[in-house]
Order: C-alpha cells, then sequence, then structure tokens
C-alpha cells in the first residue's frame, strides 16, 4: 500500500509528494528536520522534538506556515492514514522554493513543509537485545552541530563508511575526544561505574532521547555525568551505548574492531534500555 504523506497542506500519496526543484532545502540544505518515534500509535517525547524544532528555526530564521496545534494534528492524522503502529515520523520544514540566490528570498516566499511516516521494529529490535559494532572517524563537521539541519553529508559519509566496515554506527571525534555517533548521542560506561556523555554545546545536538534517558535514569538513581571522554577511554569502556529517537538505548558491544568489555550488551546498558522503555515508551501519547 502507498504511503500517504503531507506536503504544504495536503495528504497526498507518496508517488504525488513532490516539492519544486527550486526549493531551497533541496539547492542549500537550507532547512532543518525532525524525527518522532512512534510505538503502539503513538508519538514519544513528541513535544520536546517540537520545541527543538522550533529552536533550530529560530537559529536558521525560519518559519513554520502553520500553528503548533495543526502540526500536531498533521502528526496524527498520518499515524491513522498510515496505520502506523510502530517507527517514526519524518519532518521537514524548508525556507521554500525562489530562484536561486543565497541570500534569503523575500517575505513572500512560503516555507515548504513535508512529513511522512516509515514503519520499523523499536522496541523489540534484534540489534537492541545483541548490540551493535561502530568505526571512528575525524567530525568533519560544521560548527552550529546543534541546530537539526538538513546538511547531513559528513554524516552520510560517516554512516557509509561504517557499512563499508560491517558496522552500523560512527562515532565522530575531533583531536581524540568523541563528539557523537552520525546520528545518534554516544556514552561510554567507565571501569568504575560511570555513565559518560559529552555535555550540550554548539558541537552535537541536543537529542531528545538523551534529555529523557538522563531524567528518567536520575530517577532511578544512575547518574549520567556530562563531560567529555577520549577515543582511548572508550577504547577501554566496560560499556559503550547510543542514543535516538530511532533506536532508544542501544548498546554498542565493539569500537573499531575492538570489543567493549566482553563483547556483550553489559548490565548498565541493559537497564538503561528497559529504564527508557519502561518510563518514556509506555508512557508516550
Amino acid at each position: 500500500m502507498s504511503r500517504i504523506c503531507y506536503v504544504n497542506g495536503r495528504f497526498v500519496k507518496e508517488e504525488n509528494a513532490k516539492v519544486s526543484i527550486f526549493d531551497r532545502g533541496f539547492l542549500f540544505a537550507d532547512g532543518v528536520y525532525e524525527v518522532t518515534a512512534v510505538v503502539g500509535g503513538r508519538l514519544v517525547d513528541y513535544e520536546p522534538h517540537i520545541d527543538r524544532l522550533y529552536r533550530s528555526m529560530g537559529e536558521l530564521k525560519l518559519t513554520l506556515p502553520m500553528s503548533r496545534g495543526q502540526l500536531k494534528r498533521v502528526h496524527l492524522a498520518l499515524i491513522g492514514k498510515n496505520a502506523l503502529d510502530e517507527g517514526g515520523i519524518y519532518l521537514e520544514v524548508t525556507r521554500g522554493a525562489a530562484d536561486r540566490d543565497f541570500a534569503f528570498p523575500d517575505a513572500s516566499t512560503k516555507s515548504t513543509v513535508v512529513l511522512f511516516t516509515q514503519a520499523r521494529s523499536l522496541v523489540f529490535n534484534a540489534d537492541g537485545e545483541s548490540g551493535i559494532k561502530v568505526i571512528t572517524v575525524p567530525d568533519i563537521r560544521w560548527q552550529r552541530r546543534d541546530i537539526k539541519s538538513v546538511a547531513l553529508l559528513a554524516q552520510v559519509l560517516a554512516k557509509q563508511a561504517a557499512r563499508e566496515a560491517g558496522a552500523k554506527e560512527a562515532w565522530m571525534h575531533e583531536n581524540g575526544v568523541v563528539t557523537e555517533g552520525g546520528s545518534s548521542n554516544a556514552y561510554i560506561v567507565t571501569q568504575d561505574g560511570r555513565i559518560l556523555t559529552r555535555p550540550l554545546s554548539n558541537a552535537i545536538l541536543p537529542g531528545i532521547t538523551r534529555s529523557s534517558l538522563i531524567r528518567v535514569a536520575a530517577e532511578k538513581g544512575l547518574r549520567i555525568e556530562e563531560r567529555p571522554f577520549t577515543l582511548a577511554e572508550a577504547f577501554v569502556a566496560a560499556e559503550a551505548f547510543n542514543t535516538a529517537a530511532s533506536s532508544f538505548v542501544m548498546p554498542v558491544i565493539a569500537i573499531d574492531g575492538k570489543p567493549v568489555g566482553n563483547g556483550k550488551p553489559g548490565p548498565v546498558t541493559t537497564r538503561l534500555r528497559q529504564i527508557y522503555l519502561d518510563e518514556v515508551v509506555k508512557g508516550a501519547g
């Protein structure tokens, strides 16, 4: 069955979902996006995702030609129209279509808004049970990584390098310090049990799953320490994992071909994944 997508105020079949060749998202990557998980037909962490969307739009002086309430109704309508039980909803907002010029078009240009669904298993995910392998790559991105921009070529290259190496994710690094994954935030558990992840700054994306995990972990007596960690620390970590809206808490069992701990998901990571599923996913709505 063809998916139903949303394009600029209309619900259309995916084969009819089109935007102009002059759209600035296509010409300049002049846009932002969000991906919200869906479990049991319900949105997970929806409001924080939309808060981040508005922040990203504000940083790039983008506007949304619809109210916040209308946007949520579109999300819910897509879940219904596509009978989506589990997966995600991709949302993109660009500066719209105008003749090619680097400077912003005039105020009459209307932003482009596109949404579509992707069905996938999130809760009962084989990788979540067995863990994944990651590789490390230099971080070659621009300096405003806190903006969820559609300019993702560096991440595309990192993820492709991971695929070619038989891994599922790439951890990016600068001067020997891990920044984040190609599409995730990165964490290690030290040999003395401390859970480390890089603090928020312009250098990383403020992950919504990251924020929720830090909150619910603290409620369960587990503290996630926000400080940079090095590749050297990662290679001798007891455990490692990623977080993302598309995978929740994902164990990492090898880095650059070297096993993490005993090469299996560790007890801290396993507990954090279960806490997130219990406290956040089951309370979605």
